[in-house]
């Protein structure tokens, strides 16, 4: 028997020496199984890419996700803040300085740092934002970085419109490929123990399907898979718009009602099971879902949790209106509510322009591709599938000349909905970028 104790205590010390190839693969290290109070560098970076009314819901949500990771402890100066902030004193807010993320829900504005506002909401900031390049961000904004370490976890949430490997800024896009590189830029300079990522987009899971590599500490979830939209929910009658989404509003309502004890897998599950609108994914290192809780990114502080449960009872977010017919969904219901004869004629002819460009907009998509895919079956994929992205400069070039020469996609959500068809030919056997090209040039 005392060999057997001996044999034991050496397994023991190589076990605490070493790591497995099994770990080192999984992206497991002994200093993952730190105690709570050494998991107290949390760092979150907090981003709603779009503006206007129509869009409200997206900024209600990083504004929400803001008080979270306050109430559970998380710094003010370990958040980032990024968004237009043309919502909270909207000329169309009945109660300026108020944002709410469900009806009749607290005011989640309420202290939110104005890091980053207006035509400072870019992608390059972004990503100099994340990465903590703090010399890039000097005299812009706050200034404030994330300046995480080895040693940090770190939160990032995106809400705003998306499209196959891209996410929506109010000016520009951001790039499948620009996220991961930044994520691996990250990994091999060590600023991050471990990194979580909630992204609130039209097919997002495009951002990390195939890209993101299970073994560098990172763990993503996705409102939808690469080829769905996302929806929102929450219609107000008397703001007129929508106020949350309805994976946003899963996982945030979850937090307000647990608090941040479980695990990112458990939650994943309970928002997954719950969001009916959409397929919500995860991503990268899954096994960080089982072993982590949202306590590690999002705060350990204890919160009381009944009157947020209690509240959320009585509203749930059920059903959902896709995010790319938001605006015509506003429409219809100003339309229905409005008992004025000629304001409701304005609305109405409102309603009918905006179908009118959708058609035009599908028109004029469909006689690209017929530019560049002369064979009717070829065609009919192009325009009826969606594949994944991969030729990213392709697909990025082809984007900004359309939104360019056509429509702008940064200001035409819809136009956000069509330009799977753009990635599509990028990703066809035989066409290449400068016969996209000319198509578009020719048509627009």
């Amino acid at each position: 028997m005392q060999w057997l104790l001996i044999v034991g205590c050496c397994v023991a010390l190589l076990t605490l020496s070493y790591a497995s190839p099994l770990q080192k693969l999984l992206g497991i290290s002994d200093s993952a199984k730190q105690n709570e109070s050494e998991r107290a560098d949390i760092w979150a970076l907090l981003v709603a890419g779009s503006n206007t009314w129509s869009n409200y819901r997206h900024q209600a949500d990083v504004c929400h996700a803001y008080q979270v990771l306050r109430a559970h402890g998380v710094p003010d100066d370990h958040i980032v803040v990024m968004m237009a902030d043309d919502i909270a004193h909207n000329n169309e807010n009945p109660t300026p300085g108020v944002i709410i993320n469900k009806p009749g829900g607290h005011n989640v504005y309420t202290n939110v740092p104005k890091d980053y506002t207006g035509e400072q909401v870019t992608v390059t900031n972004f990503l100099n934002i994340l990465q903590g390049k703090k010399e890039a961000m000097a005299g812009i904004g706050s200034g404030k970085v994330i300046g995480s370490g080895p040693s940090s976890y770190v939160f990032v949430n995106l809400v705003d419109h998306g499209a196959p490997g891209i996410f929506a800024f109010p000016e520009d896009f951001l790039q499948a490929k620009q996220l991961n590189e930044a994520i691996q830029a990250m990994h091999r300079e060590q600023k991050y123990h471990q990194m979580v990522l909630y992204v609130e987009a039209c097919e997002s899971g495009s951002l990390f399907h195939g890209l993101l590599p299970p073994n560098i500490n990172v763990y993503a979830t996705t409102a939808a898979n690469p080829k769905e939209d996302s929806y929102a929910c929450y219609y107000d009658k008397e703001l007129e718009t929508y106020l949350g989404d309805v994976y946003s509003v899963k996982w945030m309502e979850n937090v307000d009602k647990v608090g941040t004890r479980e695990t990112l897998r458990k939650q994943y599950e309970k928002v997954k099971q719950e969001t009916s609108t959409s397929h919500v994914m995860h991503y990268g290192n899954l096994f960080m879902g089982w072993r982590d809780k949202l306590s590690d990114f999002m705060g350990s502080r204890l919160v009381s949790t009944v009157d947020l449960h209690n509240e959320n009872r009585k509203a749930p977010c059920e059903g959902g209106v896709a995010s790319g017919d938001v605006p015509i969904a506003i429409l219809a219901n100003k339309i229905t509510s409005e008992t004025n004869a000629t304001v409701k004629a304005l609305l109405e002819q409102q309603l009918l322009d905006e179908l009118q460009l959708r058609a035009n907009l599908r028109s004029t998509v469909r006689k690209i591709a017929a530019n560049v895919v002369t064979e009717a079956e070829k065609l009919t994929e192009m325009l009826e599938t969606k594949s994944l992205p991969r030729d990213f400069d392709c697909i990025g070039d082809s984007i900004r000349l359309f939104s360019q020469k056509c429509f702008n996609v940064n200001k035409v959500e819809y136009a956000l909905r069509q330009v799977y068809v753009l990635v599509n030919l990028c990703e066809a056997d035989g066409v290449d970028l400068h016969m996209i090209e000319d198509a578009i040039t020719s048509v627009c």
